[in-house]
């Protein structure tokens, strides 16, 4: 099985990093999934997806984090 790879290309997406060979971005795999989009409904959604392309995209959103500064946000008043 060939692994999954997360590309970031200037000519597709603006740069975004993207499913390789897709215009798939990370960005909108993570917003299906946190707005309750269960692994199934983001796969019927977008047929060229694979769970392990949605399981990179979220070691790829960990491994992005993982050195970065995250403050939480502030609760509205």
């Amino acid at each position: 099985m060939q692994k999954v790879q997360i590309i970031s290309d200037p000519a597709v997406m603006m740069g975004k990093p993207v499913i390789a060979g897709t215009r798939i971005t990370v960005e909108l795999i993570l917003d299906k999934l946190a707005a309750g989009e269960s692994m199934e409904e983001v796969l019927t959604a977008h047929p060229r997806l694979t769970r392990e392309a949605i399981q990179a995209a979220l070691a790829f959103a960990a491994e992005s984090l993982r050195d970065e500064v995250v403050y939480p946000l502030r609760e509205a008043a």
